[in-house]
């Protein structure tokens, strides 16, 4: 009866449970002229030395220190943990972020400002985060996202865990358990929350400055031991980034229902142009739904790139092969799958589904990695009709991401190829691609090409089930 109960609950939670209110959506489209490109990138120098160059968090740090009147930002990972704190792939992020967000509240004691979070950061809430805690001593809003609400991703799991254990509270102090990602002891009930594999794994920033409102959408995390990583990051202003903040009220509705959100402000409707790119805010599913008919909509002429952490989810895959099948060029940076935060890693799935992708004739490189991560999560269609598409942001191509499952928020882009953002990109891709300026940005196919059949029905089963961090 047990089991049977168990697999009710799953199915409920995991397929048919209405989500919450405003998750996953697809804003209107809206005239954007200013959109700006960042990325951190990491490589290897002539010498061998691993470099990092990183823009996007200082970015958004210098629009929280001019912000006036309100910082709205959704973090994923937001704490110290893993990685090696004497090692030169540290760098302090989070503790860079509260004390940037402490500083501006104590110049502008009348600014406004709401963090919302995972609860990975307290692990589950088996002990208290000190940033966390010094944001709130500052009068800061630090809401932590009750995921609850959500879709299960592990069913097989999840459903047991909401009949013996959901219900029960946790005790920040109580800890005595050895912490997986972390120094800090946890709690059996923070362990048992953990394999539900589910997040609000969305990373962006909403702020008013004197230049006026700014977005920023990222796939960037403030968390020390990412800070290797490479990422991406869009920058824009204008009315979609009210769009943005609906996005985030949605969260904070039903994470904390408390919380007295900022009204929303008036702005002019973006001058009308017909050189402005169009810019559209889309969440969860939105995102695959969108990603879907872009790449349905290619053919001969067409040129896709993508540059991913994680490329898993079947329909993107078999999309992939499609416009490549109807004569569109299509190249995929990969990142191998390799390392996590000073674990080896098998390389599910990526190397996989790269096989996949080779095997029908489509170009694929890896990111070369030495301990971090090649974090982007991007895809460019450049069309033979002189047009361009872009959608980028926190969401990873694979079923957890994709499937309102997680929350996550990107951004896409509809311009021409002349854009100066589109000109960016290619640049930026290129440059990894062929490893331009004597720097070693990506490695052939064959490094770590993987064939076997193993790993393939792995992966799938693995990204059915839910039995899976990917």
């Amino acid at each position: 009866m047990v089991a049977i109960a168990g697999l009710g609950m799953g199915l409920w939670h995991g397929v048919y449970k209405p989500l919450p209110t405003g998750v996953s959506v697809a804003m209107p489209s809206r005239p954007t002229p200013q959109i700006r490109f960042l990325a951190d990138e990491t490589y290897l120098d002539e010498s061998g030395e691993r470099q990092v160059e990183q823009r996007i968090l200082d970015r958004m740090f210098d629009h929280i220190a001019r912000a006036e009147r309100l910082v709205v930002a959704d973090l994923f990972l937001f704490n110290h943990f893993a990685g090696d704190p004497d090692g030169d792939d540290m760098r302090p992020l989070s503790r860079e972020l509260t004390q940037v967000l402490i500083e501006r509240k104590r110049e502008r004691p009348d600014l406004r400002v709401i963090l919302i979070t995972d609860p990975i950061n307290t692990f589950y809430g088996s002990f208290r985060l000190p940033q966390i805690e010094r944001l709130r001593e500052a009068g800061i809003d630090v809401v932590v996202s009750d995921l609850k609400p959500l879709r299960d991703s592990n069913p097989a799991w999840s459903g047991l865990w909401r009949l013996c254990c959901a219900w029960l509270g946790n005790n920040a102090d109580g800890g005595w358990l050895p912490n997986p990602v972390g120094d800090e002891p946890v709690t059996l009930r923070g362990l048992l929350a953990l394999p539900n594999f589910k997040a609000n794994h969305r990373k962006t920033l909403v702020a008013d400055t004197p230049a006026g409102w700014v977005g920023v959408v990222t796939s960037a995390n403030p968390h020390d031991a990412s800070s290797a990583h490479s990422n991406i990051a869009l920058e824009f202003h204008g009315p979609a980034v009210l769009d943005l903040l609906e996005t985030e009220r949605a969260v904070a509705a039903f994470s904390a229902p408390q919380l007295d959100w900022p009204q929303r402000p008036q702005l002019p409707p973006a001058p009308a142009s017909p050189d402005a790119a169009s810019l559209q805010i889309i969440t969860e599913a939105a995102i695959r739904d969108t990603l879907l008919d872009a790449l349905a909509r290619t053919g001969p002429g067409d040129e896709i790139v993508l540059a991913m952490f994680y490329l898993s989810h079947r329909e993107v895959i078999e999309a992939l092969l499609a416009a490549h099948a109807r004569g569109a060029r299509v190249r995929a940076l990969l990142d191998p799958n390799h390392d996590a935060f000073g674990r080896e890693k098998n390389g599910i799935p990526n190397r996989p589904v790269a096989a996949e992708l080779v095997a029908q004739g489509i170009d694929v490189r890896w990111c070369q990695t030495t301990g971090e991560q090649c974090h982007d999560k991007l895809l460019l269609i450049r069309r033979a009709d002189g047009r361009a598409e872009l959608i980028a942001g926190s969401a990873n191509f694979t079923r957890r991401n994709l499937d309102d499952l997680n929350l996550e928020t990107n951004l896409r882009v509809l311009t021409a190829v002349g854009d100066p953002l589109v000109i960016d990109v290619e640049r930026w891709f290129e440059r990894r691609w062929v490893n331009a300026g004597d720097r070693v940005y990506s490695l052939d196919y064959a490094t770590w090409a993987d064939r076997g059949r193993f790993k393939a029905w792995l992966y799938r089963v693995m990204e059915a089930s839910g039995l899976s961090t990917f």
